[in-house]
């Protein structure tokens, strides 16, 4: 994509605390099976600030699905067959980097991803047909990851937010962990000594199948703690949830704002 062209019908997939999205009207759903499985759950379609879109809990509902379980693959390619044209994750993360204190929201522009044991390639060795007669995959593509975040996806989403006085910092590198468990104080150094200012669970393979498919892909993220050993308090469950609710009122907002430009 890389211009700044607002997405026809952009696909929302909700992390930890965003199983639903203020304001976005639902008028069907779609159970869909593909060559990989069944995603998270039901696709939503409808309208958010008058403009077609999809919405995928990335965790299911209820939130059930741990990060390293959750069928990526099933769920870009279910976004795809129904015909979106770029797809926004949105993530809950540790902050690594002062500047991404809890409550604020990020757009990276980069990832490491540490993560195993996940489906990362639909280049098999396979070949899928598409049922919308898109093609099919080649049995292996190597595909250039140098800016693994579309660019004027989060261009758009930067100035949405500028225009909202929304405190939300754009650029930053988001560090992909296995989960289900949170990191040791150690890890978190480790992670700020590869020059990591996020950490979180879900952010890949999710970016790397959107660039396989050729959709263009963003990231949204909010620092819902301070990463292990960078805090002052324990990381608990409830402290997240109230720092989520916040931030994913924020997020609504911004979408809508953007999809209004």
């Amino acid at each position: 994509m890389n211009s700044d062209a607002v997405p026809e019908r952009l696909a929302v997939i909700g992390g930890t605390g965003l199983q639903a999205l203020a304001g976005f009207e639902t008028d069907s759903e779609h159970p869909l099976q593909t060559p990989f499985g069944e995603p998270s759950g039901p696709i939503r379609e409808g309208l958010l600030a008058g403009r077609r879109c999809l919405f995928l809990a990335r965790h299911g509902v209820p939130h059930r699905i741990a990060p390293h379980r959750i069928n990526y693959r099933a769920n870009l390619w279910a976004l795809r067959e129904l015909g979106a044209d770029a797809v926004l994750g949105v993530n809950a993360v540790g902050g690594i980097n002062p500047a991404m204190p809890t409550g604020r929201l990020v757009i990276p522009d980069q990832v490491v991803d540490y993560t195993w044991g996940r489906e990362h390639s639909f280049y098999d060795g396979v070949s899928y047909a598409s049922e919308s007669a898109r093609g099919e995959l080649t049995p292996l593509e190597h595909i250039d990851f140098t800016e693994p975040y579309d660019a004027g996806l989060r261009r758009g989403l930067a100035a949405a937010a500028r225009g909202l006085g929304l405190d939300v910092a754009s650029g930053g590198t988001y560090a992909a962990t296995q989960g289900p468990r949170l990191e040791s104080a150690a890890e978190v150094r480790r992670l700020a000594q590869d020059g990591c200012d996020l950490v979180g669970m879900t952010g890949m393979p999710e970016a790397a199948l959107a660039a396989e498919l050729g959709l263009p892909y963003a990231s949204l993220c909010i620092v819902v703690n301070a990463a292990a050993g960078l805090g002052d308090e324990a990381i608990t469950l409830e402290s997240m949830r109230e720092v989520l609710e916040r931030g994913s009122a924020q997020v609504a907002n911004l979408l809508k704002a953007w999809l209004e430009a």
